[in-house]
């Protein structure tokens, strides 16, 4: 392993390093990156689970959006092999990038911009088979919540119309530099067989769980009054229910 040089840490991109061995290990453990695989990492850093994943698959591409750290990774010698390209993550198309597809996606990525990265996932769906995210631990909490409980909301169901939410395993702040002020968790997507809502069907299916969320404590009867339900389907699902105790399935009926 080369040895790490002196970075400063910009605010702006989030950037939060990771430096503990074991639970780079740990990572490694639960993504078990296979021969066959092309991995694409969001934000590798300075390279620390890079260097630990290449090895042991068949290719790896890596975004990195600070110049400073991509000077860093091309003057490795021990990622070579690495393919490394500069750029936004949400600028880019799985389909355009110099690697095999589907990829298997790896992210340690700044908590601002998690649910634009999940839905950025969810319009690559043909180019990818899992992704390990790095999250803030309320908003991993969130997209795995159970129905019913007080983290389901907007989130967990927009989402769980593609995707498949595992909560891996917790990380406390400690092991990053600079320390973040939250706990953070690692999340596994993985696609559903079918998506829950139509392409065409999901503007619509988005506006409708938002304004039923934006009033969590009403009755759909209420909260939904100006959309136009079919009457069949309020004949299946009680109206006078609240959001959140409706599940993804029944949401996704409403459209």
């Amino acid at each position: 392993m080369t040895d790490k040089t002196p970075h400063p840490f910009r605010k702006k991109w989030g950037q939060n390093f990771l430096t503990d061995k074991n639970l780079l290990g740990k990572i490694v453990r639960t993504v078990l990156p296979q021969p066959g695989d092309s991995i694409l990492e969001i934000g590798p850093g300075e390279g620390a689970l890079s260097e630990k994943i290449l090895p042991e698959v068949k290719e790896m591409v890596v975004i990195e959006i600070d110049p400073m750290l991509i000077d860093h990774l091309m003057n490795r010698s021990d990622l070579d092999d690495l393919k490394i390209i500069q750029g936004d993550i949400l600028l880019q198309n799985i389909a355009d990038l110099p690697i095999s597809n589907p990829v298997r996606v790896i992210g340690n990525i700044p908590y601002n911009i998690t649910s634009p990265i999940i839905f950025w996932l969810i319009d690559q769906l043909d180019y990818w088979t899992d992704a390990f995210i790095m999250m803030q631990k309320e908003v991993a909490e969130r997209l795995t919540a159970a129905v019913g409980t007080k983290a389901y909301g907007r989130l967990t169901v927009l989402v769980g119309a593609h995707l498949e939410a595992n909560y891996c395993f917790t990380i406390p702040p400690d092991v990053f530099i600079p320390r973040p002020k939250v706990k953070s968790s690692i999340v596994r997507f993985i696609k559903k067989d079918q998506p829950l809502v139509a392409d065409d069907k999901y503007v619509k299916f988005s506006k409708i769980v938002t304004a039923a969320f934006n009033q969590r404590r009403k009755m759909l009867n209420n909260s939904l009054k100006g959309w136009k339900i079919p009457e069949e389907v309020k004949e299946k699902i009680d109206f006078t229910r609240r959001p959140e105790t409706l599940s993804i399935k029944e949401f996704a009926a409403l459209v």
